[in-house]
């Protein structure tokens, strides 16, 4: 609750989506990633992909599962701000290395590419509107 009410203290951009609107996206996009990204790792495991090809998979679930305690937990905005650049840059080395090998989850990476590319713009606007 502490953690809400400091997040919607923050001077937000007016064409920042309603908070209830992050739970059914993430929602969804989780469901994707786990698909997708099992894929990687079954493949990874198998050797019918090299190690490097599963790292940035690997590196973006570690950024993706921290951004919410820095963000709420820390309530540090210009962490965040960087660690959803690397959710972003993870996540476009990822597809890249994965499209050679299985185009079809490159492709299955685009909602969350788009998501991503939103909520980096949002948090690199709040960060600066909140310093």
């Amino acid at each position: 609750m502490q953690a809400y009410n400091w997040y919607s203290q923050l001077i937000k951009p007016i064409w920042a989506p309603p908070a209830w609107l992050f739970g059914p996206v993430w929602s969804v996009l989780y469901i994707l990633i786990a698909i997708s990204f099992a894929k990687v790792f079954l493949l990874a495991i198998k050797k019918r992909i090299p190690f490097v090809v599963a790292l940035p998979f690997i590196l973006n679930l570690v950024f993706n599962f921290i951004f919410t305690p820095i963000q709420f937990g820390l309530q540090n905005n210009l962490l965040a701000a960087l660690d959803i650049l690397l959710v972003l840059g993870t996540l476009v080395w990822a597809m890249a290395a994965i499209y050679r090998y299985a185009k079809w989850i490159a492709y299955m990476q685009i909602p969350y590419l788009l998501w991503v590319i939103f909520a980096t713009v949002l948090q690199l606007t709040v960060t600066y509107l909140n310093l």
